[in-house]
Parts: structure tokens; C-alpha cells; sequence
């Protein structure tokens, strides 16, 4: 495996394991997306459709209830 896609894959597990070690939600969230991002940057390389299809489902998650935490503080 080419180098730099592990260091995708590295990348992708810390921004995950970070997530949890957040305090806020929103925060957590976030951090959560960008982990999620790199695991499909990371999942197109290898061509590992579960590793895509697993972290769309949790990227669609974490953005619904960032967009209703959202409009739930706007009202």
C-alpha cells in the first residue's frame, strides 16, 4: 500500500478518536465530519466501498443533527 494513503487512513482514525473527547456536541460533530471525510478520501484510494458507504451514512448523520441543532437554537 502506497504510504500516503496510510497516512490518509492515520489522519482519518485520529480525527475519529478526537471526536469522542470532545465535550460539546456541535464540537464533536465536527471533528467527527472531518474524520469521516478522510475515511472516504481514504476508502475511494483502496477501493473499499464498505469503508465508503459506512462513513457517508455517518457523515449524512452527524450533518442532519448539526443542521437540526441548527434551526433548533435559531427559534
Amino acid at each position: 500500500m502506497n504510504e500516503s494513503i496510510e497516512y490518509i487512513g492515520y489522519a482519518a482514525s485520529f480525527f475519529v478518536l478526537l471526536s469522542f473527547l470532545m465535550k460539546k456536541m456541535t464540537t464533536l460533530r465536527l471533528v467527527n465530519i472531518i474524520g469521516c471525510a478522510l475515511f472516504i478520501w481514504y476508502g475511494v484510494m483502496l477501493n473499499s466501498i464498505p469503508i465508503i458507504i459506512t462513513n457517508c451514512a455517518i457523515l449524512i448523520v452527524n450533518i442532519y443533527y448539526l443542521l437540526k441543532t441548527k434551526a433548533e437554537t435559531s427559534n
